[in-house]
């Protein structure tokens, strides 16, 4: 180790002089720097052990350090912030008898509302040593004590993590715990280790902007169709930005309520669904990809024995279906969402393709994604005839929205399953799993196509873009495992330009209800599809700027 005050005496600086005074005073100034390191090798040690309390640590010019770096948007925009705040504390026993009423008018002065002079006069002739008077005091608070000089009443300074967005981004960005020092749910869990170690900000790949549109339309579809809640994503269909999320209903991620703990589950990641005819987007891509070509009869309910030649069950469509001609090929039966086509496509499959196509979807499994783990979907327990048939129109199997998202995405962006990210990315920087070829994920961008111009997303249409889709609209159980036709959950995914897809976007509502305006309909025609296009009104110029 270098040692500055041997290295000074070897030099003969001092030894050629002959001055022993100046030798002496050398030696003592080399004693005190060796207490000095010793000191400071303590110290440091200490510190090693117990830890830093970043927020307790002034910098240079005497500022407070920032104990946890902020959360930012794509754009900059602060979802998440430390402000200084503080803790208005007594020490009664350090107060002076001439200052006890002054102390006592201060408080009351202070906290008016939390102590009168007399309540304040016996804390402070108490025999009490420390007392927390107030907790998260304002900034006129703070300065109001800091200012008067009391001895005794005084700010213990602290951090406190704020939300400026509220509610917008509380299920993603998440919260902190009480103390503020570490995430206890969402990207400030997720994310806890950079967000405690560094100062510089976390940029996510979400757009403040557009979690507005998408908020705003949610909140809005959920009072005028009575809905129990609401869903809505859109991700970037070659990086797999995640662009907005939003759960509805929400919390205040500052107010720590019987709301903050009913709200706090984030359904895109732990909501399980049956999600309905989307799930004739999976099944057309196996027909396509085993070749199947030819046409079937859809005019008549779809019987399909048991064993002994028994009718197991029967596969109809909705009363309100109109089919074109009786017979429908691959592609119509998916743009006519036609169930009786759908079940006997998926039951002239090869043995075992639907469950090695929905593996190769990961339906089977949670996905372990980097802001969170999702729900494990619910399969059938076996692969029946029956089961394979409901399951070709979403029935049957039941599975998170982000499993949905990812698994559209993929079928559509050319073939390419990716994961999402809350980072920003580069394309260059993408790293997917082929699943379906090109050519296949071209004709089912195809079919989608149709759907916005032609049948049930027509009400998704926006002006200057081409928009591809497909509606669902899954019925609910009762308590006793019934059909409760009353009961729907409706959504729509969409793909956009549909040619050469840049988002894929979904949107759900579960249990609208029937309005006036749409004739008392709750099919997702008339309530997830004219959502979506609302939204995507709104977004385009803000995607295409």
């Amino acid at each position: 180790m270098f040692d500055v005050g041997q290295d000074i005496l070897k030099s003969g600086f001092v030894a050629n002089s002959g001055d022993r005074v100046a030798h002496s005073r050398l030696r003592f100034v080399y004693g005190l720097l060796k207490i000095a390191f010793v000191l400071f090798a303590v110290r440091t040690l200490w510190l090693g052990v117990q830890g830093t309390d970043r927020s307790r640590l002034p910098g240079g010019d005497g500022a407070w350090v920032v104990a946890r770096a902020d959360i930012v948007d794509r754009n900059g925009d602060i979802l998440a912030k430390n402000i200084m705040s503080g803790h208005i504390t007594l020490h009664p026993n350090r107060i002076q008898d001439k200052d006890k009423d002054k102390a006592a008018n201060l408080i009351h002065q202070v906290l008016p509302f939390d102590y009168t002079v007399a309540d304040a006069l016996n804390l402070i002739n108490s025999d009490r040593k420390f007392i927390y008077l107030k907790k998260f005091v304002s900034d006129t608070q703070r300065e109001t004590i800091s200012k008067a000089r009391i001895e005794g009443v005084e700010i213990e300074p602290i951090q406190k993590r704020r939300y400026p967005k509220r509610r917008l981004f509380s299920h993603i960005v998440g919260f902190v715990s009480r103390d503020g020092q570490h995430g206890q749910e969402g990207v400030e869990r997720i994310y806890d280790d950079y967000l405690r170690e560094n100062t510089m900000p976390l940029r996510l790949s979400l757009d403040a902007r557009i979690q507005s549109v998408f908020y705003e339309q949610l909140s809005i579809a959920m009072q005028k169709y009575q809905a129990k809640s609401a869903m809505g994503m859109l991700m970037n269909s070659r990086t797999g930005e995640m662009l907005a999320m939003v759960s509805l209903p929400d919390f205040d991620p500052e107010v720590r309520n019987r709301e903050f703990e009913q709200n706090r589950l984030f359904k895109p990641l732990r909501g399980v669904y049956e999600m309905g005819s989307i799930f004739k987007i999976f099944n057309t891509a196996m027909a396509m990809e085993n070749g199947i070509n030819k046409e079937y009869y859809i005019k008549e309910p779809f019987k399909i024995p048991d064993k002994f030649g028994r009718t197991a069950a029967r596969i109809s469509d909705v009363s309100s279906f109109k089919p074109p001609r009786p017979y429908l090929s691959v592609e119509e039966i998916m743009l006519h969402s036609c169930n009786v086509g759908s079940a006997q496509i998926a039951l002239d499959l090869p043995d075992g393709t639907q469950r090695e196509f929905f593996h190769r979807l990961n339906f089977d499994a949670p996905l372990d994604l980097e802001f969170g783990r999702t729900e494990h979907p619910i399969m059938p327990a076996k692969w029946g005839p029956v089961e394979r048939a409901t399951m070709s129109y979403g029935h049957g199997i039941s599975v998170t929205p982000m499993h949905l998202l990812l698994a559209v995405n993929a079928m559509t962006n050319g073939g390419i399953y990716i994961y999402p990210t809350l980072q920003k990315r580069d394309v260059g920087a993408v790293r997917g799993v082929r699943v379906l070829s090109d050519e296949i994920s071209a004709r089912l961008r195809g079919v989608m196509l149709r759907i916005a111009e032609e049948t049930s997303g027509k009400q998704a249409r926006v002006a200057g873009i081409q928009i591809g889709g497909k509606t669902a609209t899954a019925v609910k159980y009762d308590a006793h495992g019934r059909v409760d036709r009353k009961r729907n959950l409706t959504a729509f995914a969409g793909i956009f330009p549909a040619a050469a897809p840049q988002y894929t976007i979904l949107v759900i509502l579960d249990e609208p209800q029937g309005i006036k305006e749409n004739w008392g309909l709750r099919t997702a025609a008339w309530n997830a599809v004219p959502t979506t296009g609302k939204i995507l009104d709104s977004i385009l110029p803000l995607l295409f700027e």
